[in-house]
């Protein structure tokens, strides 16, 4: 492992979820260990034998079994045109280890640079995947990531006041802000469709991972993934596949800003070189626009 990515973080090593598989699962405790890098920036994650993986919060994970993931992946899994995780087994909290853990099944595919993919291609994927997840029914679905701009207004000017960089940024936020707010019923979202958490085969996108910020709200949280597709042809891409209001798409512009100023005001190139290096990228596309 690099330098830490957060000062608070807890040191997960395979001999502690091997120690938590033994005392917990003692069924799995004899199957194949591999921690799976690069690292998210809040899971330890480790390949479990052939079909799962172990998941493991590295700081503030969940004190309660009622997570998100474990009720709604199930769910959405048979609806969606992607394959997603789905939770099978729930680690509680002990001596070693103070947070609820989970076991999800194993999604085949590697993390691939968006600049290794057909980006044109992986924006019609991702768009229909977005457009499945927006059409599906919110009843009773959890608060997700797609709230308002403004309760991110604080955190934003906290981390712009951190950050060195193209002081254009702000007039973008603020053109956010002022765009009209989601008007529809809420819709689900994934929430963070960063390139990290495609999973791709063949050159093609079909998995998608971590699913923490999941829930039901504002659809412009994940209509940003048009910027993460690092190009203006791919950008315009998705909203082509991806019909999207002009409110959504400035909403969406807000929330790529808000990352991009967050990750590079936070991670350094040392301790998050992958995410560090995206962040710039998308906040490049966003400003030559």
């Amino acid at each position: 492992m690099g330098e830490k990515m957060h000062v608070d973080e807890m040191e997960i090593n395979e001999a502690l979820v091997r120690r938590l598989l033994a005392a917990q699962f003692p069924h799995w405790a004899g199957l194949s260990l591999r921690r799976i890098e690069p690292a998210g920036t809040e899971n330890a994650v480790f390949r479990l034998g052939d079909e799962f993986a172990v998941r493991l919060s590295r700081r503030e994970g969940p004190s309660t079994p009622d997570s998100r993931e474990f009720i709604w992946l199930p769910k959405l899994a048979p609806l969606v045109p992607l394959e997603i995780p789905v939770p099978i087994a729930q680690g509680h909290p002990n001596s070693e280890y103070p947070w609820f853990w989970e076991i999800h099944t194993w999604v085949e595919g590697e993390t691939v640079p968006i600049e290794e993919m057909d980006a044109i291609q992986a924006a019609r994927d991702l768009a229909a995947f977005v457009a499945t997840l927006q059409q599906l029914d919110p009843s009773g679905g959890p608060t997700g990531r797609g709230i308002p701009l403004a309760q991110l207004d604080e955190e934003f000017r906290y981390w712009l006041a951190r950050f060195d960089g193209d002081p254009s940024v702000s007039a973008v936020w603020e053109s956010a802000l002022a765009a009209p707010t989601w008007q529809g019923p809420p819709v689900w979202h994934h929430g963070d469709l960063d390139a990290r958490n495609w999973l791709v085969r063949n050159k093609r996108i079909t998995g998608v991972i971590d699913w923490a910020t999941m829930g039901i709200g504002d659809p412009a949280c994940d209509v940003m993934v048009a910027w993460k597709l690092h190009s203006p042809a791919a950008r315009d891409a998705f909203r082509e596949y991806l019909p999207t209001d002009d409110a959504t798409w400035a909403r969406a512009r807000g929330w790529v800003v808000s990352q991009a100023v967050g990750v590079l005001a936070y991670y350094t190139p040392e301790n998050n070189p992958v995410l560090y290096q995206e962040a710039r990228s998308w906040l490049d596309l966003v400003l030559s626009e």
